[in-house]
This record gives structure tokens, C-alpha cells and sequence, in this order.
């Protein structure tokens, strides 16, 4: 299959790992800011041909993973009022918020519907045009432009039964606010699908101001490996792009235009980084008729966190997972404490399921 099995052609892979080894004279802490890239690294065995001299840390790219207590909180409470369907996907089910989960709210007799896109969504409530139907946006800028257009899309058809709870996130800031803070990273593995929305110029501070080498990277374990490669050969800290035939430097001008035609900026809340600015993306004025936010006012206490799960750090990159008391024991796929775990993006549900494949 035309760029996926050459990227994974075993013969490249052990050539562009054997260049890495001779290049490298010290150690490098790189961030792969992407869950793909952690599911990645482990599928594919990276970790153990690489050299010990290269560490990489999992970031905060699981958008189900850094969306906080609080998001979950006013999901489940607009999820009990009277004739509401909340639609979501999969993966949000049993995202544990302070006290409960949708999957639990779910169990208790909340009308909460499993969906693959706004379309379904959509479809959802032009069935029950006696039901409000809200959908939990969440995600980066990859999913934004899809929930945008629902909403356009509504406003449109005139469908007035349908609304969004945003907690969409923009990858950048964050990055930028762990740069500030002293992450102690040499440079970043950027996420390719968010970056072909993006493109390379909000990037650039973390180059310029923070001195952090960047390099966009693809998927595949050749991609990965080149980026690496990419990112120990730069002369001076810069932003790059490996993962040519997806993005490009100027991104994708429509997608963004159909993001901020419905969406404008704001603060975020990111689990474990905190609130961090123009990080996040909800619904302007013009469209409010279809912002659940406002259409609910949904009320909650201030969200409580588990003390003992260290999924914040994680994402900051200030532990692996392993070094949770509570990862492989407490917290399991099966019966995840912290979000990090739920996720299949999640660095702890990486690390649980390939955990057999460490370094040594």
C-alpha cells in the first residue's frame, strides 16, 4: 500500500536506526506530542533499536486524555436533564469526570448515544426534533473543522434541536506554555494530522523564543525514525517538516477558515498544565443558538481530581507511566483511574499494552 508499507520496510527502518547510533554524541529528550506516535513507537519496537542516548516522552497529544474533570462534569449534568440526547465518541464513555463517568450515566438511564461523526449527530436530531441533541466536541484542530461544519450545517437546515459542548484545543499554546514552564525536552515530534491543519508558523516560538528544534512527523516507524534523525542534525534549533505529503508549511487555508467561521478563541483548561491561553475554541456569538454552554447552563461543583493518579504529569512529561503507583495495578484498561489509561492514545494505555517492550 503506496505510503504505508515503504514506511514500514524493514530494511529502511534498521538503516535509518543505524544512522541515529552513529550520529548521536549525547544524550536528547524528545517529546512526541501525539498518542498516535506513542501507540507507534511501541507497536513497531522503536524504542529498542533505538540508542539508550535518545529518550522520548509522550506530551499532551490524547485530546480524551487532557480534557479536564470539569468538561465531563457538565457533559453528565446536561446528559440528566429532561428529553436530552448526548452524543459523543466512543472513547469519552469512561473518561472518569470528578464522581462519574458518561458510561456510568449511561448505566443510570441517560439517554447518551455513541456516534462516528456530527453527521450522525446531525441525523440524530433530525429524528427527534422533540429532543435536544448535544454533541461533545472534543479534540485539536483535526476535528474542529468537522464539528464547525455540523454547526453551519445546522444553522443552515434550520435544525434548532441540535447544539455542541466545546472543549476543542489548540496544540500549539500548550506547547508553548510547557516550553515556558522549563520542560526539560531538546525538541518536539510534531503531531502531522494536527500540522496539516495548522501549518508550521504557530511552531515557530518554540524554535525561536524557546530554542526547541521541531520536526512535523508522519506515523510509521520510518517516518518517526527519520524525524528523529531530522531533529539530531539540526544546526540550530528550527521547525521542519518530515511528513511532506500530508502537510505543508501554509496548512489547510479552508479548514481553518470553517473553524474560525464558527469558533473563536479562548482560555483552556488542560489536565495537568492548567488553564493556558488562546489554547482553546468556543462557539462565537453569532452562532450561540447552537453552543450548549449557553443553551443549558449546566451546574457543577468545582471539579475534584483523584490525588493519586498522575496522569497530568504524564502528559508533561515529568514522569513516564510506569512510575504511577497506581499504573498496572489500581488503574488497568479495564478499570482506568485516570484518563490517561482510557484513551487508546493514552501514553498509560500505550505503555500497559506494550509494556513488554521497555527499553532493557
Amino acid at each position: 500500500m503506496k505510503y504505508v508499507d515503504e514506511f514500514r520496510d524493514g530494511r529502511l527502518i534498521k538503516k535509518e536506526a543505524a544512522f541515529i547510533r552513529a550520529f548521536v554524541d549525547r544524550k536528547w529528550r524528545f517529546m512526541e506530542v501525539c498518542g498516535t506516535h506513542t501507540m507507534s513507537i511501541f507497536r513497531f519496537g522503536l524504542r529498542q533499536i533505538l540508542p539508550y542516548d535518545i529518550e522520548l516522552l509522550s506530551g499532551p497529544g490524547c485530546p480524551v486524555c487532557v480534557t479536564p474533570n470539569g468538561y465531563l462534569d457538565k457533559a453528565i449534568a446536561i446528559a440528566g436533564e429532561k428529553n436530552v440526547i448526548v452524543t459523543t465518541f466512543g472513547d469519552m464513555l469512561r473518561v472518569p469526570g470528578s464522581d462519574s463517568t458518561l458510561e456510568k450515566a449511561k448505566a443510570g438511564g441517560c439517554d447518551i448515544r455513541t456516534v462516528y461523526s456530527t453527521t450522525d449527530a446531525l441525523e440524530i436530531a433530525g429524528k427527534n426534533p422533540a429532543k435536544e441533541v448535544v454533541f461533545l466536541g472534543v479534540g485539536f484542530e483535526t476535528t474542529a473543522p468537522t464539528v464547525a461544519q455540523s454547526v453551519i450545517i445546522a444553522k443552515r437546515l434550520k435544525i434548532t434541536n441540535y447544539s455542541v459542548l466545546s472543549a476543542h484545543k489548540t496544540m500549539p499554546e500548550a506547547l508553548g506554555s510547557l516550553a515556558a514552564s522549563g520542560a526539560n525536552v531538546d525538541g518536539f515530534i510534531l503531531p502531522g494530522h494536527v500540522s496539516a491543519i495548522t501549518g508550521t508558523a504557530p511552531y515557530r516560538p518554540l524554535a525561536k523564543i524557546y530554542k526547541k528544534r521541531c520536526v512535523v512527523s508522519g506515523f510509521e516507524p520510518l517516518d518517526i525514525l527519520q524525524s528523529i534523525a531530522m531533529l539530531i542534525r539540526q544546526k540550530s534549533p528550527k521547525v521542519e517538516i518530515q511528513y511532506k505529503r500530508i502537510a505543508s508549511g501554509g496548512g489547510n487555508p479552508k479548514a481553518r477558515a470553517s473553524i474560525y467561521k464558527v469558533f473563536e478563541k479562548c482560555g483552556s483548561v488542560w489536565r495537568g498544565i492548567g488553564k493556558v491561553a488562546d489554547s482553546g475554541l468556543k462557539i462565537k456569538k453569532s452562532c450561540r443558538d447552537f453552543d450548549a454552554e449557553v443553551k443549558f447552563h449546566p451546574k457543577v461543583r468545582p471539579p475534584k481530581e483523584n490525588a493519586a493518579c498522575r496522569c497530568g504529569d504524564v502528559l508533561k512529561g515529568l514522569i513516564s507511566p510506569t512510575e504511577c503507583a497506581l499504573f498496572a495495578r489500581a488503574c488497568t484498561p479495564e478499570h482506568p483511574v485516570g484518563a490517561c489509561m482510557v484513551s487508546g492514545e493514552g501514553a498509560c494505555a500505550a505503555y500497559y499494552k506494550y509494556r513488554g517492550r521497555m527499553h532493557g
